[in-house]
């Protein structure tokens, strides 16, 4: 009896990989804009120091 993992079915970890996609999904409307808008800021900030 040897120590081998039990095999699992093919394509699982792509099964969690999109299910942990389809999770964040929803939130795209809100985290974009939010991103956009903190690397404005941050774009603005460093054109104001550097002028």
């Amino acid at each position: 009896m040897s120590n081998t993992p039990t095999p699992v079915e093919p394509g699982h970890d792509a099964i969690v990989e999109k299910d942990a996609v389809e999770s964040i999904v929803p939130l795209m409307p809100i985290v974009l804009p939010v991103v956009g808008a903190v690397l404005m800021l941050l774009l603005a900030s460093i054109a104001v120091y550097m002028a």
